[in-house]
Order: C-alpha cells, then structure tokens, then sequence
C-alpha cells in the first residue's frame, strides 16, 4: 500500500467543541499509532479532504510525523474555501496544513454548489487511494458513512481499516499508563 485516504467523525459528531478537548489527543494518538504502523511497510502518501475534525487532526498528526519520516500529505477538498463557514481557529489549522502539504486541489473550481461535489471527493479519494483508515463507531455512524459506503462499493480490493471506540480506550488506557502520576 502506498497511498492511504484518513477520514473520520467531524468534532461535532464527537460532541468536541474545543480545539483542547483532550479527546482530540486521544483521537491523534490513535490516527499516529497507525499511520506508523503503515509509513514503516512502505505507505507513501495520505489523501485528505481536509475536512474539519479526524482528517484536520490527522494531517497536523502528518506535519509531526514528516520530521521523522519520509511520508507526504494531499490534501483534496470538494470544492475552494470549504472553509469559510468555520470557526477561526479551525480555519488556521486548515490554512496552515494547506500550506505544507506537498500537494493541495481542490475537486471543483469555486465554493459549494450541491452534494455532489461530496459524493466526487468520496469517489475520487477512493478512486485514488489503495485503502482507508477511517474513525467509525457502526452503531453511530455520522458523515463518515457516506464514505465508508463507497469504500465497501469498489470492486477492487480495498482494503477499509478502522479506529473503533475500542481502539480509542486502548489508547486512552496506554497513554495513562505512561503518565508517572498514575502509578503514585
């Protein structure tokens, strides 16, 4: 596998509101533990939409990891300024990640026209990726799904790994334990 596509949940959709939620480490914690897990058997490149939420934190996950590895980051919105409609903050994140990927384009010329410009990115990122690793709880399924569908509609093998709320505990228990105040 060479090129990975990363999605996920938006902060919402995780009840996070705060850019210092401490979820959100957890949620990094989890994207990085993986993405090394790949970069160390050959991944390449990692597609984002750059949407808000899991791939806004997995591409700041991707800035860290590229001063350790030779990995690069695309990032592919549906359409120009997605976002503008954002909080503040969120929208320095997106700027500065778009400014240090090694590729960015969005899908469509100009802002938002309709939904189908969200069904081409899910299509495209599939299209252009070998597998994906998305943040999905099957029991709460949010915007995510509509990718995850697409994914498991391709003929071809592509591989789907998750991040389940399992994975999220057990990163939540390991980092505890690397926490000195734990064991006093």
């Amino acid at each position: 596998m060479k090129v990975l596509a990363v999605t996920g949940y938006k902060p919402m959709e995780l009840n996070i509101f705060k850019p210092d939620d401490q979820r959100v480490s957890f949620v990094k914690a989890a994207i990085e533990k993986r993405l090394i897990g790949f970069i160390e058997e050959g991944l390449e490149w990692v597609l984002l939409s750059g949407q808000m939420g899991v791939e806004l934190w997995a591409g700041e996950v991707l800035l860290d990891l590229k001063e350790r590895y030779d990995i690069k980051l695309a990032i592919i919105p549906p359409f120009e300024n997605q976002e503008s409609r954002w909080p503040e903050a969120i929208q320095q994140v997106y700027q500065e990640l778009t400014m240090n990927a090694d590729f960015y384009q969005p899908l469509y010329k100009g802002d938002y026209k309709g939904a189908y410009q969200f069904k081409a990115k899910n299509k495209w990122l599939v299209d252009k990726s070998d597998a994906c690793l998305i943040l999905l709880d099957d029991e709460y399924p949010g915007s995510n799904r509509f990718f995850h569908e697409e994914a498991s509609w391709t003929e071809e093998e592509y591989p789907i790994f998750v991040i389940t709320p399992s994975d999220l505990e057990d990163i939540v228990e390991e980092l505890r334990m690397t926490d000195s105040d734990y064991w006093e």
